[in-house]
């Protein structure tokens, strides 16, 4: 007969974390919350850390390059979704890469000869008011010029007067040589009072452009999480079947990490994709994979060599697996398992494979306990959905602003693909719905109000890190009656919405 578990499969709702000794020295500004995003040996540092332990879903409805860009400059990761083609998931992927607070290479060019006309054109097509000026047109050609918008005025310059005629010549642009460091550029532009600074070769070639405004939004954002070309970092996900098209491409993109994308991760396709990784990049490339909800899933993807584990199967919020299919678990009990039997891993190995928590998130409290029980780090999607910075559009449903939020199982998005099912299985029934989520404005501002949330519950159990959290944490149940403790009740709530 089948194996029957008669353990209660729990959620984090169901737990609450007691308080320890606060001491003087804890406090929210001395709270560290830097963890590792992948595998590492015993003595060696991540290749990827994480500077908050947050990323984004891989969702249609959520990772994008815009959502990438604003989470990487909080120190998060976004995968971005790969429910697309693989040459437009690849140019979000270089969007972000490109989207660095340093060197940027120019993606607005033109040449002398070209209009006023084909400036306007290139600026709405592109964003960008800063027009590099080369012989050929391209970012690399021989700098003649640079184009700002104070060079023209188009509502009294004819859009047919030549480039040449307005155009900043190089002969007046303070430019740098190649090899110049951020550093030594940003105080040329300070000295100078820049707004841009091209970057040149011997040749007087055009390379890169540094920005006033990058250096200030570095100064703004200092938990950025940045490669070592001081690039933002990225991910995307990869499905199991056209992974050995689609992993090349987002590699040649830049990307910085890759994750298996599945409703079910214990599952020899994902063992194979992870062999096609290895075999092709060794472990200079990184993956991913999961989900999985007990410790044999967990064994099975860390024995694959796969870089980080998602664990989780039926909790988020747009997800109706457990409804379709009957599977999954309660996510505070599949995180706790999986915890162990990471511990037991490293215990035994030498090697320590990040997990992380994906769905079962309602209340931000409930990350600080997922935290505590284990989790590395979180994956969420209605948490980002929300923000301004998410794909979506924001509509007024019923008098309130929303966003729209739906699932990668949905038949929106018809992303069948991350159906491990093998063979010539047509899968069409749904494990998502279509939804909307409350509207909440910017994603730096809810980001600090949460994180200053699990900063100060941190503090109240007297710890400085998530280390520290994991291990000295005391977490326990709680009854259904002390929940309604726990909330406003014996009293009349006013109404503030007015």
């Amino acid at each position: 007969m089948a194996k029957i578990i008669n353990e209660v499969s729990r959620t984090f709702n169901e737990y609450l974390i007691i308080p320890g000794l606060t001491t003087k020295e804890h406090t929210p500004d001395k709270v560290d919350l830097k963890t590792p995003l992948v595998r590492y040996k015993k003595g060696e540092e991540p290749k990827i850390s994480l500077n908050t332990p947050f990323v984004s879903a891989i969702m249609q409805s959520v990772s994008d390059s815009g959502l990438a860009i604003a989470l990487a400059k909080e120190g998060g990761l976004s995968f971005i979704f790969g429910s697309q083609s693989i040459e437009d998931q690849a140019k979000m992927v270089q969007a972000v890469k490109r989207h660095k607070a340093g060197f940027v290479e120019s993606r607005a060019n033109i040449t002398p000869e070209h209009t006023l006309a084909d400036v306007l054109a290139l600026k709405a097509t592109t964003g960008f008011s800063t027009v590099g000026v080369t012989h050929d047109g391209t970012a690399s050609g021989k700098l003649l010029g640079i184009v700002t918008s104070r060079d023209y005025r188009p509502s009294r310059d004819s859009h047919d007067k030549k480039v040449k005629d307005f155009m900043t010549p190089a002969e007046k642009v303070i430019t740098a040589k190649d090899g110049t460091t951020l550093g030594e550029a940003n105080d040329i532009i300070w000295e100078h009072k820049l707004n841009t600074l091209p970057i040149v070769d011997e040749n007087q070639n055009l390379k890169y452009f540094v920005f006033r405004k990058d250096y200030d939004s570095h100064k703004k954002n200092p938990n950025e999480l940045l490669d070592d070309k001081k690039s933002l970092v990225v991910g995307a996900g990869i499905n199991t079947r056209d992974y050995e098209e689609r992993v090349p491409a987002l590699v040649e993109a830049g990307v910085d990490a890759l994750c298996i994308d599945s409703s079910d991760g214990f599952s020899e396709w994902q063992m194979e994709t992870i062999r096609y990784v290895r075999e092709k990049y060794g472990n200079e490339v990184l993956v991913g994979a999961g989900n999985v909800v007990d410790k044999e899933g967990f064994r099975y993807l860390a024995d694959a060599g796969a870089d980080f584990i998602k664990v989780g199967v039926g909790g988020g919020s747009i997800c109706i697996t457990r409804e379709q299919k009957g599977i999954g678990r309660g996510q505070a009990t599949a995180l706790i398992d999986v915890a162990e039997a990471r511990d037991e891993y490293f215990e035994e190995t030498g090697i320590y494979v990040p997990i992380c928590s994906d769905g079962g998130i309602v209340q931000d409290y409930h990350m600080t306990l997922a935290l505590a029980m284990g989790a590395d780090f979180l994956m969420m999607g209605r948490y980002f959905a929300r923000f301004d910075e998410s794909p979506t559009r924001k509509l007024i449903v019923n008098g309130n602003y929303v966003k729209e939020y739906w699932g990668e199982g949905s038949n929106r998005a018809r992303n069948w693909q991350r159906y491990d099912m093998g063979g010539n299985s047509n899968l069409k029934f749904e494990e998502g719905v279509d939804s909307y989520v409350p509207y909440a404005g910017k994603l730096k501002d809810n980001l600090d109000q949460t994180i200053g949330k699990i900063k100060a519950t941190m503090c109240s159990c007297g710890v400085a890190s998530l280390d520290e959290l994991q291990t000295e944490a005391k977490i326990t149940l709680v009854s259904s009656t002390s929940i309604i403790e726990g909330g406003a009740h014996d009293v009349i709530v006013k109404d503030t919405s007015n």
